[in-house]
This record gives structure tokens, sequence and C-alpha cells, in this order.
């Protein structure tokens, strides 16, 4: 029994599932999800053991008429799309429908939206579930899940880290950014998203520890140059611009931070 990652359609969240069949990457094949038969795309092959008993199993290598039953679900679930964005509009509902799928055998019809508020979307559902006479889901996602649906370029110029890599979306919190000692200008701390920078979770912990030991800014310290008030802070070069007898003074709280 082997292990492999598989990706689903446009995703870059990679899934484990166990078989004793003999793949390698790119591979197409048929897999058992919660939602039941999925076409996917073997994205690895992955040598480390684990919990197998935990693990979903690859069905089959997909056929030619697979991929043909998976391209026409494509072009049926874009006309679902087009229908369900109609039926929106005529019961005057307050959301955005981002797209739809269905599953392989088309046993299950999710629409992804977003709206500022909980939606009673049950009329909306009937309707859908009378027309294509399957189980519909209307899921409501984040900010976060619309960015990294549509996708784009962050404010450094790279394509967004939730579309290209992020597989979990970490909390991201204000004091990040505090304790970064970043200016609190939410064109400056806000992606694409209009949340929090997802980056702003990447060298948390590095400069908590380099907080650990170090005044504050107000603080009276003493140096070498005499006593003075903390002004200013460079967290990762563990500098501090010290206000000593009307002059500013760099200190460094160790002789390691030097530049």
């Amino acid at each position: 029994m082997k292990v492999y990652g598989i990706v689903f359609k446009d995703g870059n969240k990679t899934y484990n599932f166990k078989s004793e069949l003999s793949l390698k990457k790119d591979d197409k094949v048929i897999v058992d999800t919660d939602k039941g038969l999925q076409y996917a795309k073997v994205s690895k092959v992955i040598d480390s053991e684990e919990n197998l008993d935990s693990l979903k199993s690859i069905v089959r290598i997909a056929t030619n008429e697979d991929e043909n039953q998976f391209l026409e679900n494509l072009k049926e679930a874009d006309k679902a799309l087009k229908k369900c964005r109609r039926l929106v509009e005529e019961l005057w509902l307050n959301m955005n429908v981002l797209n739809a799928q269905f599953t392989f055998e088309r046993t299950q019809l999710l629409f992804n939206f977003i709206a500022d508020d909980r939606i009673d979307f049950r009329e909306l559902a009937r309707k859908l579930a009378a027309i294509y006479h399957t189980r519909i889901e209307l899921r409501q996602i984040g900010a976060r899940d619309k960015a990294k649906e549509i996708g784009g370029l962050g404010v450094c110029g790279s394509e967004l880290c939730c579309k290209r890599f992020l597989n979990q979306m970490d909390t991201i919190s204000i004091s990040m950014a505090k304790d970064q000692n970043l200016a609190l200008n939410p064109s400056k701390i806000n992606g694409s998203c209009g949340r929090l920078l997802c980056c702003l979770a990447y060298e948390n912990q590095n400069y908590l520890d380099n907080l650990k030991d170090l005044p504050q800014i107000g603080d009276i310290i003493k140096t070498p140059m005499g006593e003075g008030e903390v002004i200013g802070l460079d967290i990762l070069k563990r500098k501090c611009q010290v206000m000593i007898n009307d002059q500013v003074e760099d200190y460094y709280i160790d002789e390691n931070s030097k530049e």
C-alpha cells in the first residue's frame, strides 16, 4: 500500500490518499471522498509512512471516459453557476456566488458564495434542487477564501500566498503587526482581501523571541553613553534609539547584533 498526494481542480492544497496502484506524478485518478467520487490528479508520491487507516482510497486510474465526464461536469457546473446567479437576482438575495462544482457522479452540486451577513437561502436551494435533481450545498466563505479562489498579486508584487502555496489559513491578529513595530496603516498591513496580511505570521515568532529582553519605547535605560529614554526600536537588529542629553544615540543590546 502506497501513499500519494492528490490535488483537485484548480487546487493547490494536497490531500493524502492510499492505493495499491503504482502511480506517478500527474496521473489522473478517481478518488473516494466524503462527498462521493471525485476526479483528481497525483501531485506527488509520498515515501514516508503514516496511519493508513485514516486515509481514503484511490479507486482507479481515470479513463478517457472519466476525463470526458469530468470536462462535461465543468461545462454543466458553469451553466449552473449562471443559473444560480439569475435566481439570486430574482430572489433579491444579497450574496455573490463565486463558483459551482459537481461531484464526479453528480450526486452533489456545491456553490461557494460570499455575503456581508447571514443569508436565508432555503428558497434558492429548493429551486436549484428542483432544476438539477441532486443534493445542493450552498457554502458561505470568507474574504480570504475569495482571494484564494480568484488569485492576484500582493503588495510585494508576487502572486498571493494563499493562491500559490498556503494550504491552511492561519489566524492573523493585529497584535502581530504591533509586535513587529509596524505602522497600523490598513493600506500597509492589509492584503488584497482586505484582511491582515498572511505574511505577518511568517516571522512573528522571531520578533517575539527578540522582544523578550528589549526595552519598550518610553523606558528609561542606562547605556555606556549615559542614561536616556528609548524613542525607537529595531527589533531584529536588537537596536534602540535612545535620547541622551538631547542627542539621539544608537544602542545595541548586545555586541553580536551590530551591523
